[in-house]
């Protein structure tokens, strides 16, 4: 395969939230190491339904994902098989829907919350959580330090060729503070300093980088309809590629044959969105 990319979903966080309070992220883009753009939601723009559309490229009208009580095993050709068709090694680091969603549905606690399966047509290396128990006052989410580095872990044990981590912590963190708060300035700081030491190690490890979120957030902490505050999110990209001018939108239905264009994977006809880097 061409490359090797890995896909970083901060779940949850508006562009303002990005563009404000990661000072990391914006200091690579000052010094001309990342490029970022505004990266817009599918609408519902609720949590699972953007996950299915982040790796299938089809809309949730087309997927069939309407919300996050309706998961289960997707149909549509997804970035994970591609990948695994062009013979790549596949891992992810993640809530326990992208496993529902790609590899199998029930999730099983004990069979699924990790596994390393090197003929799996889709997710070869999985470390979920599920997050069960979920509520105001009781976030249920790792450490954000712990999944980068267990991500770290997979791609220098089975050298990925993809790999995703997806992260709740400041969605969960906007629904309980909402985003004009301290709580949530310190939130993104954290998760800023938290992840910036990853990113020059993955480089050095030979990965193209994409950094982004499934959307964002408003000044009541929700999400699921339409709306810049509800939609739009930041994305920045660390990677030789040639990407679009700095004030383009970048619709999230690009986001999966973007991935399995750097890699030189196959893109599937459904995919009928074109990459926005070459």
């Amino acid at each position: 395969m061409t490359c090797k990319l890995l896909l970083i979903i901060l779940d949850g966080v508006p562009l303002r939230n990005f563009r404000r309070l990661f000072g990391n992220l914006e200091g690579w883009v000052d010094s001309g190491h990342a490029r970022t753009w505004t990266h817009r939601a599918v609408i519902p723009s609720i949590s699972a339904s953007c996950y299915a559309s982040i790796h299938t490229g089809v809309t949730p009208a087309e997927h069939g994902c309407t919300g996050n009580g309706n998961v289960f095993r997707l149909t549509h050709p997804d970035v994970f098989g591609q990948v695994r068709q062009a013979g790549g090694t596949t891992g992810a680091v993640a809530h326990s829907f992208w496993s529902e969603f790609f590899n199998r549905h029930p999730f099983d606690f004990v069979r699924d919350i990790e596994y390393d399966e090197p003929d799996s047509a889709t997710i070869n290396h999985g470390r979920f959580h599920s997050m069960t128990g979920y509520g105001l006052t009781n976030q249920m989410t790792p450490s954000d330090v712990d999944l980068f580095g267990t991500l770290t872990s997979l791609c220098a044990r089975f050298d990925l060729t993809y790999g995703l981590l997806h992260t709740c912590t400041l969605d969960s963190m906007g629904h309980r503070f909402f985003h004009d708060c301290q709580e949530m300035d310190h939130a993104c700081f954290v998760m800023d300093e938290m992840l910036a030491p990853f990113i020059p190690r993955w480089r050095d490890m030979g990965y193209e980088v994409i950094i982004t979120a499934d959307h964002g957030q408003d000044d009541r902490g929700h999400h699921g309809g339409r709306g810049a505050l509800q939609q739009e999110t930041a994305l920045y990209y660390f990677g030789a590629a040639n990407g679009p001018a700095p004030d383009t939108v970048i619709d999230q239905l690009q986001l999966a044959p973007t991935i399995l264009s750097r890699l030189g994977a196959g893109i599937p006809d459904t995919m009928k969105a074109k990459p926005f880097l070459t």
